[in-house]
């Protein structure tokens, strides 16, 4: 067996990632997780001496399938703007050789949007009918795909401040499903929601919860600028907190650290994630108030589709 891993870029992985059934793979994974035959450790952070930027590793341990594998990510300064890139390493439990280094940036925008859309399918109520998005990037692209039929949506609503003026970006929307409306500010586009999915870089509150006239699903991903947030931190004693992992995900998303550290709120008030909702160990939530979900991205995630690309090229 070859020692060489087998590399992708990304344009490769763009190709091979449409004939993977994401969602599905990502709920093995969940399954697997709760289950006690994948480890997930925290992210792992490290900075670069003299303020030349930093690296995150995003580690991850599927044992049924027999690999694991690592996601490093640096954030490199440069006077011309900072560059980010991400590759993912997965590695053989058996041989103890590396198996593929894909470039992960497809990987995470769809193992980023399709976890949503597990979360989505989890958590909002069967009768959803009104969804929401705000953003209009490649990561709002990619949760519209994949959250499009999980309903009957009988309104598709989605506002980013920059549209208006991107005939483009309208159209690749559009293609996506036919029945998107561009709403013409972000209040109109969340008006009567049963889920709203904030899909922005934004580093601060896109929507106050408190404002919305009925209760409903808001999902989050937010950005990596420090203490990221798109819901106010205090909002969270108000509403049912669920999460991709519960032991990872306090310690990373902005809002949490910030409700625990100035309003009183605590990661023990986490209703579940989606290891427990998946094994059914939570049960779907009421609505009698909001319900948020925070992913961060995980690690095993990134390595359970770079699995799942080895295995078709292989």
């Amino acid at each position: 067996m070859s020692s060489t891993p087998y590399v992708i870029d990304q344009h490769q992985a763009r190709e091979l990632l449409v004939r993977i059934d994401v969602p599905q793979i990502l709920r093995k994974l969940f399954r697997d997780l709760a289950a006690g035959n994948a480890v997930q450790p925290a992210q792992q952070l490290v900075e670069f001496p003299q303020g030349a930027g930093d690296f995150i590793n995003y580690l991850g341990v599927l044992a049924e399938d027999g690999v694991y594998g690592v996601k490093t990510s640096p954030y490199i300064v440069r006077e011309q703007g900072p560059l980010v890139t991400a590759w993912t390493l997965l590695m053989s439990m058996k041989t103890g050789q590396p198996l593929l280094l894909c470039d992960a940036g497809e990987l995470t925008t769809a193992r980023t949007a399709a976890t949503t859309a597990v979360a989505v399918d989890a958590l909002a109520p069967v009768n959803a009918t009104r969804l929401a998005i705000i953003g209009s990037g490649k990561v709002a692209q990619a949760h519209l795909h994949y959250v499009k039929s999980l309903r009957d949506w009988q309104s598709i609503s989605l506002y980013s401040p920059s549209l208006s003026a991107d005939a483009q970006t309208q159209a690749l929307l559009k293609a996506i499903t036919p029945n998107l409306k561009i709403a013409d500010s972000r209040e109109a586009a969340i008006a009567e929601a049963d889920v709203i999915m904030l899909c922005t870089s934004s580093p601060g509150q896109v929507i106050d919860p408190a404002a919305l006239s009925k209760p409903a699903l808001i999902t989050s991903i937010s950005t990596n600028a420090p203490r990221a947030h798109e819901v106010p931190p205090q909002s969270l004693n108000d509403m049912q907190v669920f999460c991709d992992y519960r032991l990872t995900t306090p310690g990373s998303a902005g809002e949490m650290l910030i409700a625990s550290e100035q309003h009183g709120w605590s990661k023990d008030l986490i209703v579940g994630d989606l290891a427990d909702l998946l094994s059914e160990k939570v049960q779907r939530p009421d609505y009698d108030r909001h319900v948020f979900f925070r992913s961060i991205g995980l690690g095993l995630e990134d390595i359970a589709l770079a699995n799942a690309i080895y295995r078709l090229t292989h």
